[in-house]
């Protein structure tokens, strides 16, 4: 502590030190005292204080300063700081400055004002290295720490977050579920705590203000979207009137008990079926928003009224969640079909539904699927079509059951001829008349006239002429369109209209002479009527009878084979 080091300079003299004869020489010796300690660490003073607020950490409430004499920065200078009574829970620690060797009193765990008002913490201070053999510690290695804590307004809390209360969906509006109070951890200021909603996403709930008391503000229901794994969630604000003003929150947990209060519903909506039975059937089951136990076993059932319904179809169970429909006659007519559905569920008490399925029956191949006809005749008055198909289709049956109407007209007044604007055969048909250039002029409409007479053809200029004449005889009955249609039938309408106009010999194109053109007399090419059909041969003329009534005459004269 007060020479760390020592310079010797040594002569040495030979000639036993003579110094008129010998001879001489010096030396430097450097001698370094190292320090060991033997003056052990003393406070400054006897008693320290500070002042924290509650509910601070990592705040340094008071400094240390101690003195020692050994070399400073070394292990017998640097000071270690231990508290060894005052604060058996852990609050503060002591940390040591490396440069200024000054212990910092530090809130490592919150200080809570109404638990402890203050601490009298008792401090001891030694060295890094031991003290050396003999030395004592000093009575100043001790001192007292005094630390005042101060009163802050602290937030109001919700003794149970999250808070789960259980209850059955439905209950009516103002029912009270529970009291949802906080505690205002200021026991000493005289405080007000007050509720109100942060957040409640359906609005269901209401908070009085003053004591926390919830009630319904609406029906609870468990299938709504706000419902997660049927439990609803709301939080809810408490403030105090503090200075300033503190708030904390809470969660309140709402398990929904199920009540069958949904009836189920028929799946699927739409379906398709032949117009035979045994060839394929309509799978259906049913969708409840309810849980278990107030869904299936589901009950499938066809109504009483109307009587129809039972009359076409059946219902076959398959088991509790499935079921299928199929006809019961052995032919119904093309069309689409409301079938009306009664479901019932296995609640206490039990709750049905009776849903409509729409269902397009129309002719099938042998592999159970509608044909192309039957598509057209079931989709057109079916709902369940697309919407640009569903137009085009409609628009195509109007056009024709108006040309098939005026047809029947034209019927009744016995015309002998086509009307030309009906004729299906190569016409001119006149859309519009804007005129033309000059090279458009030259033409002979008289070409395209119908002759009346064949001598008049003959002795027309060379070109195509056509004479029809339609025939007398028996008019098949065409179908009669009833006033009010089924909307199914349109199909059949079209096939039997079909079929009576194949087997009507009176509707055209008539049997015509044609004469395309007229050369003249005296051909350079000679005579053809050497050109003789024969008779003999294998020829089979039997496939005549199956060209309809037009061929029926060839049929009869060449297609008995030898019988004839």
């Amino acid at each position: 502590q007060k020479v760390q080091q020592y310079i010797v300079i040594v002569q040495a003299t030979d000639m036993e030190g003579n110094l008129n004869y010998g001879l001489s020489n010096t030396a430097t010796a450097i001698i370094t005292v190292t320090d060991v300690n033997d003056n052990p660490p003393e406070f400054t003073t006897s008693t320290y204080s500070g002042e924290v607020p509650e509910n601070r950490v990592e705040v340094v409430v008071a400094n240390l300063t101690v003195m020692d004499r050994d070399q400073p920065h070394s292990p017998n200078w640097n000071a270690i700081y231990r508290i060894i009574s005052g604060d058996p829970s852990g609050h503060f620690t002591i940390r040591t400055d490396p440069v200024t060797n000054e212990g910092m009193v530090t809130v490592v765990k919150a200080v809570d004002y109404e638990m402890n008002r203050a601490f009298m913490l008792t401090v001891m201070v030694s060295n890094q290295a031991p003290l050396a053999s003999g030395i004592q510690m000093s009575f100043q290695s001790t001192a007292g720490v005094t630390i005042s804590v101060t009163d802050v307004n602290e937030a109001p809390y919700f003794p149970t977050n999250h808070k789960l209360i259980r209850l059955e969906e439905g209950v009516p509006t103002g029912t009270v579920l529970t009291t949802f109070s906080a505690v205002d951890p200021d026991r000493f200021m005289q405080q007000a705590v007050r509720y109100s909603k942060l957040s409640d996403p359906a609005n269901w709930l209401n908070i009085n203000a003053t004591n926390g008391q919830i009630t319904t503000a609406a029906v609870l229901d468990r299938e709504s979207d706000y419902i997660k794994n049927n439990v609803y969630e709301a939080t809810f604000l408490a403030a105090d009137n503090g200075i300033p003003p503190a708030s904390g929150t809470g969660t309140l947990q709402i398990y929904l008990i199920d009540i069958n209060d949904n009836a189920p519903e028929l799946l699927p909506k739409e379906a398709q079926i032949c117009e035979k039975p045994n060839l394929n059937v309509i799978n259906i089951t049913a969708a409840d928003a309810d849980i278990d136990p107030n869904v299936g076993p589901f009950v499938f059932e066809l109504p009483s009224v109307p009587s129809a319904v039972r009359k076409n179809w059946t219902i076959t169970r398959l088991n509790g969640d499935y079921a299928q429909l199929s006809l019961r006659i052995m032919y119904l007519e093309a069309g689409v079909y409301d079938v009306p559905i009664i479901v019932t569920d296995s609640g206490n008490p039990p709750l049905y539904n009776t849903s409509v399925i729409k269902v397009k029956v129309c002719p099938c191949d042998e592999n159970g699927d509608c044909t192309t006809i039957g598509a057209v005749a079931a989709a057109g008055l079916g709902t369940g079509a697309s919407s640009p198909h569903f137009f085009s289709i409609t628009a195509m049956v109007l056009l024709f059951v108006v040309w098939m109407k005026r047809r029947e007209k034209e019927r009744h007044t016995k015309q002998l001829l086509i009307d030309p604007e009906d004729d299906v055969r190569d016409n001119i048909l006149k859309y519009d008349e804007e005129g033309g250039g000059e090279e458009d002029q030259d033409y002979d409409l008289s070409q395209l006239q119908q002759p009346e007479t064949m001598d008049h053809v003959l002795n027309k200029t060379p070109g195509v002429r056509r004479v029809d004449e339609r025939p007398i005889g028996a008019e098949p009955q065409y179908p009669i369109r009833p006033v009010i249609p089924h909307p199914g039938d349109i199909g059949d309408f079209i096939n039997e209209g079909l079929r009576a106009a194949d087997n009507d010999p009176t509707a055209p194109p008539y049997d015509s002479l044609l004469v395309f053109d007229y050369e003249g007399s005296g051909s350079t090419a000679g005579s053809v009527s050497s050109l003789n059909s024969s008779s003999s041969g294998d020829q089979d003329y039997d496939y005549l009878n199956d060209w309809g009534p037009r061929f029926k005459k060839l049929a009869d004269m060449y297609g008995g084979g030898e019988e004839d």
